[in-house]
C-alpha cells in the first residue's frame, strides 16, 4: 500500500463522517450563500476542528470566494482544501536531527501511545541507517521500560534503563553518557505521562531539560508531544497545557484510524502554531506516518 493510500485508509472513519456532512454541503447548495457557510462551519465542527478553527476556516473561505469571484461550490471546495493546507503548514514537518547526537524528548499523558510512538520512530531512524539510543525515563509505570526494551530488541536500537521508581533525570544522564560513548545519532527519551500534579510534572521535565542542556549544550532538540486523536477536543486542552509546561516543538497524533474526528489534527496545529510531524494510522511499525499537510487534506476531503 502506497504512502497516500495508507493515510487515506487510516482516515476512512473521518472521511466517511465528513462525506455525510461536508459532502452534502457541497452537493446540496446551488449557490454560495450564508446558509452554505453556516452548514459548512457546522460540518467542520462535527469533524472536531473545534469552533475557533472551523469559524476561522469558514471566514477565510468567505473572503477567498469574494476576492476570487468563485461561483460554484466545487470551486469553494478546492479553495477550502488550500485554506486547510495553509492552516496545517505552521513549521517544518521533519524532526530536527541536525547534530550528532540529536535529542527528542517525548512527552504526553499516559495511554496516548507514547512508548509505541518512540518505538516506531526508532524503527524509521534505524532503517535509515542511524544509530539510536532509547532512554527509559518513564520510571513510574512498571511496564514502560519493558515495553521500550521490546522495541529496542525489535529495531536494533540501544537502550538505557534503570529499576522502577528510579530518578528519571539520573536515567537520562546515564542515557546521554552511553549515547556519547557509543556515538549515537539520535537519543529518544521516554518520560512519565502522569505525576500527581502539574507542578511535579513541570519540575520533572525541567530537571530532564536542564541535564540535556548541560550535557549536550549544542545539540538539536525536539520536544515531541504525543496526543491520542480519539480524545478530540480533550487532546487540544492537553496540548495547550503541555505547551505551557514543556515548550513543545512538535506533535504526533496517534490512533487516527480509530476516530471519526481526525479534524483534531488541524485544530491543534492551528491553535498552537506547532507543526504536526507524525500521524498514527494503525498498529504496525510502519503505520506512524511522517506528516504531509496536502496529502492529509486530500485524504480527508
Amino acid at each position: 500500500m502506497g504512502f497516500f493510500d495508507k493515510i487515506k485508509a487510516g482516515m476512512a472513519k473521518t472521511r466517511d463522517a465528513l462525506s455525510n456532512t461536508l459532502g452534502s454541503v457541497f452537493s446540496g447548495f446551488s449557490e454560495i450563500d450564508d446558509d452554505f457557510y453556516d452548514e459548512l462551519e457546522e460540518s467542520l465542527i462535527l469533524a472536531d476542528l473545534g469552533v475557533e478553527t472551523a469559524t476561522k476556516a469558514a471566514d477565510r473561505l468567505r473572503k477567498t470566494v469574494k476576492e476570487q469571484h468563485l461561483k460554484t461550490t466545487e470551486d469553494a471546495k478546492a479553495a477550502l482544501k488550500e485554506i486547510l493546507v495553509e492552516m496545517l503548514n505552521v513549521g517544518d514537518t521533519a524532526l530536527n536531527l541536525s547534530t550528532t547526537p540529536s535529542v527528542v524528548l517525548v512527552i504526553g499523558v499516559n495511554g496516548v501511545g507514547k512508548t509505541t510512538t518512540i518505538g516506531k520512530i526508532a524503527n524509521q531512524l534505524v532503517s535509515q541507517g542511524k544509530k539510536v539510543m532509547l532512554v527509559a525515563g518513564d520510571t513510574f509505570r512498571a511496564a514502560a521500560a519493558d515495553q521500550l526494551e521490546i522495541w529496542a530488541n525489535r529495531t536494533g536500537a540501544d537502550i538505557v534503563r534503570q529499576h522502577e521508581g528510579a530518578d528519571p533525570a539520573s536515567v537520562v544522564y546515564d542515557g546521554i553518557q552511553a549515547a556519547k560513548a557509543r556515538k549515537s545519532d539520535v537519543i529518544l527519551i521516554d518520560t512519565a505521562g502522569r505525576l500527581h500534579n502539574k507542578q511535579n510534572l513541570m519540575n520533572e521535565l525541567n530537571k530532564i531539560s536542564r541535564i540535556v542542556e548541560r550535557e549536550l549544550p549544542n545539540s538539536a532538540r525536539e520536544v515531541l508531544l504525543v496526543l491520542d486523536g480519539t480524545t478530540g477536543q480533550n487532546g487540544l486542552i492537553q496540548a495547550k497545557q503541555f505547551k505551557e509546561i514543556a515548550g513543545v516543538t512538535a506533535m504526533a497524533l496517534t490512533k487516527l484510524d480509530g476516530t471519526a474526528k481526525g479534524g483534531i489534527v488541524i485544530a491543534v496545529a492551528d491553535a498552537l502554531q506547532i507543526p504536526v510531524k507524525f500521524i498514527g494510522v494503525g498498529e504496525q511499525a510502519d503505520d506512524l506516518m511522517p506528516f504531509n499537510a496536502r496529502e492529509f487534506v486530500e485524504a480527508l476531503i
